[in-house]
């Protein structure tokens, strides 16, 4: 009996160009079978990935194959279906990390990024109220203490350090956007100052798709003493990292935006501040020696992997890293642009339309938000509903960033590895409409199917 998936065959070969050209992409669709659905009558186009994307069959297949076959706690049986279990679960970690360029024992599981986030808010916090020992007081904050993060974040990647800074007496700081919703390299310097201690960012937006300056932001960060938490979310399933050349301290990533299921997450840390950071749960499977009235705790990763482990989400998430890395990182990351200027070329032709984000041409990831005049993104929503067009609207978690823009919310569409160029005209073709449907306008918006990349 083994556990070990076997390697993703997508039907789709390796680009023979640097983007995936549209042929690769239609073969590629076949692995997804959630894309042949039909909603409300018309063929689904699903331009919502970057909130949650589809599964290939053979993410689906390797997460049942483990359960049908090897489903077992890990770390704690002595029988063979347990050992089986826990190869399974170890081989996965180490496929994510040598997806970041990292080493298996800097890869903690959680249940999503929002958890590894808090993870290392919550820890620093422990550290800061004297847990930890001697280890630990590198992290700890107190008051005059500042973190830093952007008025662009996801609210996962500000509230966790809301609290700390609450719990600490330290100052929460942010590197303000413009009016597109972005900010510059020197943007950033200017916030930092010699009493930061913690940079936490997002390497992509998911409002505007703007990608930031990582390497450079953790340079000046590092040259400051400070810590460099990086949001992964939004670049991990669409573009090649690697740790090192990031120079963060800690990333998280989220499993089910990069073609993997729910209920899992990765945190990535350096091995040294993962093991003299506090934990944050505590419980079975995390400690080496307990007594009555203290305990001792093993090692990272498992000193903040307490109770049972999503394991099979983890198998599932390794056969889907195997997918992404079979297409190419580089080939889909160079075809969501094309697709993302596409989209920027025809809803630039449509009058009362307001796009935020990096300007047409600038390179940015695979999403669009937009504002459409007189029409509130609910409404736009449900008219490409009834079009069988999914797109995700609201402030999508980032409401400090809709109020620096003067908005409430934003419709956005998302491109993936699936996406062809016939759906994002199908979306801009429905776009061009909102405002005749809604009566905003009497006369005909102007048509963008023929619209250029």
């Amino acid at each position: 009996m083994s556990t070990h998936a076997s390697p993703a065959t997508p039907t789709a070969p390796v680009a023979t160009g640097l983007a995936l050209s549209e042929a690769e992409v239609l073969r590629l669709r076949s692995d997804f079978p959630a894309l042949a659905a039909e909603v409300n009558g018309q063929p689904l186009a699903y331009l919502d990935s970057a909130a949650t994307a589809q599964r290939p069959a053979s993410v689906l297949d390797a997460e049942r194959e483990f359960l049908l076959t090897s489903n077992a706690a890990v770390h704690r049986g002595a029988h063979t279906l347990a050992g089986l279990a826990t190869e399974a679960f170890e081989d996965a970690r180490a496929t994510l990390a040598d997806f970041l360029g990292a080493d298996p024992d800097e890869i903690v599981w959680t249940s999503n990024a929002t958890d590894a986030l808090n993870l290392v808010a919550y820890g620093i916090g422990n550290a800061s109220r004297g847990r930890g020992g001697e280890a630990a007081r590198r992290f700890a904050l107190s008051a005059g203490d500042e973190i830093l993060v952007t008025e662009a974040e996801h609210h996962a990647n500000l509230i966790p350090w809301q609290e700390l800074a609450a719990a600490t007496g330290a100052t929460l700081r942010f590197i303000p956007v413009d009016d597109a919703g972005i900010y510059t390299l020197a943007d950033a310097a200017a916030a930092l100052t010699e009493r930061t201690r913690i940079v936490a960012i997002g390497h992509v937006s998911n409002v505007t798709g703007f990608v930031a300056p990582v390497a450079e932001i953790a340079a000046l960060a590092h040259e400051r003493g400070a810590l460099v938490v990086l949001d992964a979310c939004q670049s991990a399933p669409h573009r090649r990292l690697n740790v090192a050349e990031l120079g963060v301290d800690f990333l998280a990533l989220s499993g089910h935006k990069m073609l993997g299921p729910s209920g899992i997450g990765v945190l990535w840390g350096r091995a040294e501040l993962l093991n003299a950071l506090p934990p944050f749960r505590t419980g079975g499977s995390m400690i080496s020696t307990v007594t009555m009235t203290e305990a001792s705790y093993l090692p990272a990763p498992q000193r903040f992997e307490a109770g049972t482990q999503p394991v099979s989400q983890a198998v599932a998430l390794a056969e889907a890293v195997r997918y992404l890395e079979h297409v190419g990182l580089e080939h889909i990351d160079a075809r969501e642009n094309e697709l993302a200027q596409r989209m920027l070329a025809g809803l630039a032709l449509i009058d009362g339309i307001r796009v935020v984000g990096p300007a047409a041409g600038v390179p940015r990831a695979g999403l669009v938000s937009f504002d459409v005049d007189g029409v509130h993104a609910h409404d736009v929503g449900q008219f490409l509903d009834a079009q069988g067009i999914a797109v995700r609207v609201g402030h999508h978690c980032a409401q400090p960033l809709h109020r620096r823009l003067g908005l409430t919310a934003t419709t956005r569409a998302s491109a993936y590895v699936y996406t062809t160029t016939e759906e994002v005209d199908r979306f801009l073709a429905a776009v061009a409409q909102v405002r005749l449907y809604f009566g905003v306008v009497t006369a005909p918006a102007t048509t963008t199917t023929g619209a250029q990349a």
